[in-house]
């Protein structure tokens, strides 16, 4: 079997083993899993390769994108405001960015930024991937656009731009870019190892992700479409491989550029789990955290074309994700996953996160198989 490292507390052996089995089969070519309970980093283990060719082992301190897990961190940023008085989630986002009125967007709340239910979840034609590296250029786009259906109506996943949208409220109140916000608040306090803009000295540390298999929509070939998924997903239209290059990794894309590991992602989010404090930084309250459970929408996601429940800055458990919390949506347990596979679950009623972080992705935009077959072993264990 496939040899995994670290620390596993004996009552999750399981895990290590399914994780073991995955790096076996090939379903996995390199992945992390990190587990906290009350704060206590109580699972973290690694195997596989770091390359497609095999020739570099996973190690302790491998990263990767991780991509659309980035989004918890932009929400987390976003929380750490309002537990400062300095964000309301419910005054228009013009308060904090005036521009932001223009084109009808003028009742466009905080908090549909961070639902996904903003009406804009990508950036109007023509727009190609140096334009969302330009971070005035890219946010002025936004600013000026109308939005593609009614706010707060429905959701429509902002794939590519919510790091950008929330990332300008958040830099309009404090004057500081969400990645480097990120780092001096929340990463460095915790000692985490995990960046949005990644610094070129991590770069010898980053495992590139193999990319996917082809979305079974011939995407490029419908750039002229009106259809709200379509445009999402179009404009631009991303290569996995564009996370490879260093300008993306040094780019400021809150939304899906963030690197790290499971360890890093656990350990960052277990904030929220254990009560917004860890030792060293008291981030969040009781009240701040509650608001993540605040359903926003409930329904069939406009860009994923999924039944999506959305709270603030993370998804609610519904039936699109019965291994988490059994599908129960009762309770306070939150999660979101990146493209390709990687994902992490916040339960705040067991004071437990848990993090899956690969490098091999599949075509899943929720979590891939290992990561739903781990996370379904971790609920019978702790029931």
């Amino acid at each position: 079997m496939s040899e995994v490292h670290g620390v596993c507390d004996e009552r999750f052996d399981a895990l290590a083993d399914m994780l073991s089995e995955r790096l076996d089969s090939g379903d996995d070519l390199g992945a992390s899993v990190a587990l906290t309970i009350e704060g206590e980093m109580v699972v973290d283990i690694w195997g596989g390769w770091s390359d497609e060719e095999k020739t570099a082992p996973w190690q302790a301190d491998t990263i990767t994108n991780v991509w659309s897990i980035t989004k918890t961190m932009t929400s987390l940023c976003a929380l750490t405001l309002v537990e400062r008085g300095e964000l309301d989630l419910f005054a228009p986002v013009a308060r904090y960015w005036p521009e932001f009125a223009a084109n009808g967007k003028e009742a466009v709340e905080a908090r549909h930024l961070l639902a996904h239910t903003s009406g804009l979840a990508g950036w109007e034609k023509p727009v190609e991937l140096p334009d969302i590296y330009d971070w005035d250029k890219s946010v002025a786009m936004l600013a000026a656009q109308a939005p593609w259906w009614e706010p707060g109506s429905a959701s429509g996943y902002h794939s590519l731009n919510q790091g950008h949208l929330v990332g300008e409220v958040i830099r309009r109140i404090t004057g500081k870019s969400l990645g480097a916000f990120f780092a001096e608040e929340i990463a460095v306090p915790l000692g985490a190892d995990f960046h949005i803009g990644l610094d070129p000295a991590h770069f010898d540390r980053v495992s590139n992700v193999v990319r996917p298999p082809p979305h079974p929509l011939d995407l490029a070939s419908l750039t002229g479409s009106n259809n709200i998924s379509i445009k999402t997903f179009t404009g631009p239209l991303i290569d996995a491989a564009h996370s490879w290059r260093a300008e993306w990794r040094q780019a400021e894309i809150g939304a899906a550029n963030g690197h790290g590991n499971a360890r890093s992602v656990a350990h960052i989010q277990s904030i929220v789990a254990n009560g917004g404090e860890l030792p060293g930084l008291r981030l969040l309250s009781p009240a701040t955290i509650g608001l993540i459970f605040q359903e926003q929408s409930n329904g069939v996601d406009l860009v994923l074309n999924l039944p999506v429940r959305f709270g603030i800055g993370y998804g609610l458990v519904n039936e699109t994700v019965p291994h988490i919390n059994r599908g129960r949506p009762d309770g306070n347990v939150c999660f979101w996953g990146g493209w390709g596979g990687s994902s992490v679950i916040v339960d705040v009623d067991r004071r437990m996160t848990f993090a899956y972080v690969m490098n091999k992705m599949d075509a899943g935009l929720l979590g891939n198989e290992t990561g739903k077959a781990l996370a379904a072993a971790l609920y019978d264990i702790v029931g």
